[in-house]
C-alpha cells in the first residue's frame, strides 16, 4: 500500500476545528451550542462590501495579478498610510487570507530546518504553517502568570542558533488578545537587527485595541525596513472571514519578489472577494467604533464572570477577541469532548478550544481553553453559566 508522507503525519489537527463533529452530533440530539471555539465574528459585515459584490458589472470572472489588482493594492496603501503606516502599494501582495501570506513569508524567507522563534501560545496554525514548510517552531513561553506578556529578551537571545531566521508575533495576540507595546516591538526590532533576522507581525487584529491603547505595527519601526514582514487580512476587521483575502506587506524588495513567485504558481487572489474587500475600505470609523464599544464590553462581561467561578484563572485580554482561561481540570481536549457529549443545562451546552494546540511546546496548557468572545453579552453569560456548572461535576 502507498504510504503517506512524513509531513502530512506530522500535521498538526486544528484544535478549534476537531470538535467538529461533536458539535454535530450534539445539533443531532436537539442541543444549543454556544460555539466559544472559533473566531467567527457576528458582527455584521459592512454593507458597503456586500453590495459591491451585488452590483458588480463583470462579464467574464477573469483572473486577477498574481500579487492582486493594482487598485486595489493602491488602496491598501493608503489604508495603511490612514495608520501612520507608510508603504507604497509595490510592497504588497495580496493572498488568499492571512494563512496563504504566512506560507509565503515562510517559503520566501526559509529551508527545510531553519528555525522561527515564536512566543507561545501562538495560533495554532503556525504549527501547521511551520510543518507544511519543513520549518522547525522554537517557542518562547509567555506565562498566564504575568497576562502573557512578552518575555525578557534575555530569553529570546538564549534560543538564536545558526539556524534562526526569523521571529514571529502576533499582534495584538491569538489566543491570549495581549497587545504588544510600543517599547516590546522597540526591543524585538533591536534583537532582529542585532542578529540579523526577520521580524514577522501577523497583525490582523490591529483595530481591536482597548482600554485607549493603539496598536503599534512594525513597519512604523524605522530602519527596520529590510526585517519586517507583515501579514494582514480582511477577515476580522470587516467580519469577512470567507472572503479569504490577506496580504503579505514587506519593503523589503527581495522578499516581495520571492513571494510574488509563489503568488504566480497558484495564478491570483478571488476575484470577487478582491471586489468586496476593496470596497470594505471604504467603511466609516463609526462601524470600527461600534465595534470596539461592542468587544469590550462583552470581554469586561466574560473576565468578570470567569472571575466569579472557583478555581479558574484567566489572563485579561487588550485586544482581538480571546483570551485563555486555566481550569481546574487536568485535560481540556477531554473536557471539551465530555461537553458536547454528555453536558447540558436545559438542552444547551458550549464548544471550547483546547488550549495545548496552541502551544508546541509538549505538556503545556493541557488545562487550559482559549475562548473567543464573539458572542453577544447574553449569550456569553448563558455560556459561561454553562461552564461553571460543567466544572462541578466534571471529573478527569
Amino acid at each position: 500500500m502507498p504510504t503517506i508522507s512524513q509531513k502530512g503525519q506530522l500535521m498538526p489537527e486544528s484544535p478549534i476545528r476537531k470538535l467538529v463533529p461533536y458539535a454535530e452530533n450534539a445539533y443531532k440530539q436537539g442541543k444549543t451550542v454556544y460555539h466559544l471555539n472559533i473566531g467567527q465574528p457576528d458582527i455584521k459585515t459592512p454593507q458597503i462590501a456586500l453590495d459591491a459584490v451585488k452590483v458588480h458589472s463583470l462579464d467574464i470572472l477573469a483572473y486577477t495579478r498574481s500579487e492582486g489588482s493594482e487598485g486595489y493594492r493602491k488602496k491598501i496603501a493608503n489604508y495603511y498610510l490612514k495608520n501612520n503606516i507608510h508603504v507604497d502599494h509595490d510592497d504588497i501582495i495580496v493572498t488568499t487570507g492571512g494563512s496563504e501570506a504566512l506560507l509565503f513569508a515562510f517559503g520566501s524567507i526559509m529551508d527545510t530546518d531553519d528555525e522561527i522563534i515564536i512566543p507561545e501560545p501562538f495560533y495554532a496554525n503556525y504549527n501547521g504553517f511551520s510543518t507544511a514548510s519543513g520549518v522547525n517552531v522554537v517557542p518562547v513561553i509567555s506565562k498566564i502568570e504575568d497576562n502573557f506578556a512578552l518575555p525578557p529578551i534575555e530569553e529570546f537571545e538564549k534560543l538564536i542558533t545558526s539556524k534562526t531566521k526569523a521571529i514571529l508575533i502576533c499582534n495584538p495576540g491569538n489566543p491570549t488578545g495581549y497587545l504588544y507595546s510600543k517599547e516590546e516591538i522597540k526591543k524585538l526590532a533591536s534583537i532582529v537587527k542585532k542578529h540579523d533576522l526577520f521580524l514577522i507581525a501577523d497583525e490582523v487584529y490591529r483595530e481591536f485595541a482597548y482600554d485607549g491603547a493603539t496598536h503599534y505595527s512594525i513597519l512604523q519601526e524605522n530602519e527596520l525596513e529590510d526585517y519586517a514582514i507583515v501579514i494582514d487580512s480582511v477577515s476580522k476587521r470587516y467580519s469577512m472571514c470567507g472572503a479569504r483575502i490577506g496580504c503579505l506587506v514587506s519593503k523589503n524588495k527581495a522578499v516581495i519578489k520571492t513571494a510574488l513567485k509563489f503568488a504566480q504558481a497558484r495564478l491570483s487572489p478571488p476575484t470577487l472577494a478582491q471586489i468586496a474587500s476593496e470596497a470594505a475600505l471604504e467603511t466609516p470609523q463609526s462601524y470600527f467604533d461600534d465595534v470596539i464599544k461592542e468587544y469590550v464590553e462583552r470581554r469586561n462581561v466574560l473576565i468578570e464572570e470567569l472571575n466569579q467561578i472557583d478555581g479558574v484563572k484567566v489572563a485579561n485580554p487588550k485586544g482581538a477577541f480571546y483570551c485563555i482561561a486555566q481550569l481546574p481540570i487536568k485535560n481540556s481536549d477531554a473536557f471539551a469532548q465530555w461537553l458536547l457529549e454528555s453536558f447540558d443545562v436545559d438542552g444547551e451546552t458550549i464548544m471550547v478550544a483546547p488550549a495545548a494546540g496552541f502551544y508546541s511546546s509538549p505538556g503545556v496548557g493541557l488545562n487550559q481553553i482559549r475562548i473567543a468572545y464573539v458572542l453577544n453579552v447574553d449569550s456569553l453569560k448563558k455560556a459561561v453559566n454553562i461552564l461553571k456548572q460543567a466544572l462541578k461535576v466534571y471529573k478527569d
